[in-house]
């Protein structure tokens, strides 16, 4: 895959994320990095390394792309000759999805300082989608949820509401 094929993937990720139900364009990505990032890059620019007029890209502006689609920088350069990405784990791209997921949620969510912490905390386990599976199966479990509360947060339990563990009832 190509370092355009790489941006123009990231604009449907990103336009889907953000309810679009399209693409986000160049001129919209161009757009929302300066009014999220307080900077960005030209439409121009965009352009020539989606259409592979400039394959290569300076170290600031890959870092600049990286902070805003939530990648890591690496990311952003052709993938080498005979690389398929048949050999890529699909659990692997199903993590990529998650991990923005969680990102923008958590942008979404940042006025809910606990929230956002919780989710930027998920997106970087290198298994977020093993650590929301995880979080199902405790939630899944009678009783789990709450135990788990009470020894990792014992102060949140009291005046919580709920009743104090059975030890301490004596």
């Amino acid at each position: 895959m190509t370092l355009g094929d790489k941006l123009r993937s990231l604009r449907v990720i990103e336009g889907s994320l953000r309810g679009l139900g399209r693409p986000m364009t160049q001129s919209e990505l161009v757009e929302a990095m300066k009014l999220e990032l307080g900077e960005s890059l030209s439409q121009a620019y965009v352009s020539q390394l989606e259409s592979g007029a400039r394959p290569h890209m300076t170290s600031t502006s890959r870092e600049l792309l990286a902070r805003f689609f939530r990648v890591y920088p690496g990311f952003l350069v052709d993938d080498p000759e005979g690389y398929s990405r048949a050999l890529q784990s699909p659990l692997r791209m199903t993590d990529t999805t998650v991990d923005a997921w969680l990102y923008a949620g958590a942008d979404q969510f940042n006025s809910d300082p606990e929230l956002e912490q919780a989710l930027l905390a998920i997106a970087e386990v290198s298994d977020s989608r093993g650590a929301l599976l995880l979080l199902g199966e405790i939630l899944r479990t009678p009783g789990l949820a709450e135990r788990l509360s009470e020894v990792l947060q014992p102060s949140a339990v009291i005046g919580s509401g709920h009743p104090p563990p059975a030890s301490s009832r004596n």
